[in-house]
């Protein structure tokens, strides 16, 4: 018999697009969800004005050449206050999507896109999946390394 969702953790390193210098290791159970993850990403990296945001996780190409298929978009539930006339069916709510409902495996990547004005992109990866802490607090921050860029440049935080 398998591990419930609240019995399994998942690791996720997480860090800036284009600078391994600065990322956070982040550990969160499998009944928590993606808003949750957003969540602790916003605390690790210090921000302080909220914002929307989406994660994006890609597929595997079905067979070796072929085009990688569109990412799923899982996204802000404030997305979802007003219908999108746009809308092609492939966004997710973040705050109805459990961590284990993802399936998630060691060494999967996602994106993240906090701020869609000023476009903060992090890449992310799955560490590890583990047996949570009985009893434990998460989201736990594990390591951070390199200083938070300012969510502003030019104001005091």
């Amino acid at each position: 018999m398998g591990a419930t969702k609240a019995e399994k953790e998942y690791v996720f390193k997480v860090n800036l697009k284009g600078s391994r210098r600065v990322s956070r290791t982040i550990a969160l159970r499998g009944d928590q969800t993606l808003d949750d993850l957003h969540e602790a990403i916003f605390a690790a990296f210090d921000r302080f004005d909220a914002h929307l945001y989406s994660f994006y996780f890609p597929k595997a190409p079905t067979r070796r050449g072929s085009a990688a298929p569109k990412p799923k978009e899982y996204t802000a539930p404030q997305m979802f206050d007003e219908p999108d006339p746009f809308d092609d069916e492939s966004r997710f709510d973040a705050a109805a999507t459990k961590l284990a409902d993802l399936r998630l495996r060691p060494g999967q990547t996602f994106e993240y896109l906090f701020d869609f004005g000023d476009c903060w992109w992090h890449e992310g990866i799955v560490e590890a999946v583990n047996i949570s802490v009985p009893r434990a607090r998460y989201a736990q921050i594990r390591e951070s390394r390199g200083a938070s860029p300012p969510q502003y440049e030019g104001v005091d935080e």
